[in-house]
This record gives C-alpha cells, structure tokens and sequence, in this order.
C-alpha cells in the first residue's frame, strides 16, 4: 500500500456545517486556493457529488482531473481518480469527528502519485503542503459563516 500523508484541524463548528462546505464544489474556487474551477458531473439518490470535474492550478502543476467520490455516512468523504494530465493516481479522505463543545476534528488524508518522476521525500512534501493549504481554507470558510 502506498504511504499517504495527513493531517488534522479544529473547526468550530458542528460536523454538518464542515461537510456542507466540503460538499458544495461549485464553492471550491472560493476558498482552495488550488482549484480554478469545479464542475459535478454525476450525482448519487441523495443529490451527493459522484465525479467531479476540477481543473488545478497549483503554480508548477496545472491539471484537469475528475475525482470519484464515496460518501460514508455524515462525517467520511474520500476520492479517488478517474482521470488526469498530470497524476497517476489520487486518493484521499476527509475523516469528521465531533469534538468538544460543538467543535469537529477535520483529518483529510492524500496520497499523490505524479506521471513525472519524482523523490518520495519531495512528494510527501508537496502533499504536506496540499493538506495544510487545504485544511486552512477550510477552517477559514466554515468559520466565517454561510454565504
């Protein structure tokens, strides 16, 4: 199995309100930093994304992938690709946990696999930096509220 990378953060604010602003792609431009442009190509019976269209700009790497999404429960998403320019394979998650005082723990794990070669230290890095970016601009946009 291929090492991923992961990290965590506090959120003030209740499960339902993260994973709401997880949930709403058309909004990832918005708050990602990384994605241009996010388009929901197939739904679920519940309405929840399947695979989606993103289209990344993360200064050196440009791509246009589309991501499958399974949806476990009200607190797991993970995704996997189903296609993409630049990478090999992606998998991650993002794990909601409800913590004190209507708080929830955010882990969002990743695993990145580049067509170009590359050192694992550097990749491991660059996912490092992925989560981190991804982690704060979450927190920064479930905090400031419904839009």
């Amino acid at each position: 199995m291929a090492e991923h990378t992961s990290s965590s953060i506090t959120i003030e604010a209740a499960p339902a309100d993260v994973m709401g602003v997880i949930a709403d792609f058309a909004r990832y431009p918005d708050w990602t930093g990384e994605v241009k442009e996010a388009e929901v190509i197939a739904t679920d019976g519940q309405g929840r994304a399947e695979q989606v269209r993103l289209v990344m700009d993360a200064g050196a790497i440009k791509d246009d992938q589309t991501l499958a999404y399974t949806w476990t429960g009200e607190h797991e998403v993970s995704w996997t690709l189903v296609k993409s320019q630049m990478l090999r394979s992606l998998d991650g998650s993002y794990l909601l946990t409800p913590a004190a005082a209507g708080t929830t723990e955010v882990t969002y794990r990743l695993t990145v696999d580049v067509k170009i070669p590359m050192l694992g230290m550097i990749k491991r890095k660059a996912e490092k930096v992925i989560i981190d970016r991804a982690l704060a601009g979450l927190k920064k946009r479930v905090e400031a509220g419904p839009k």
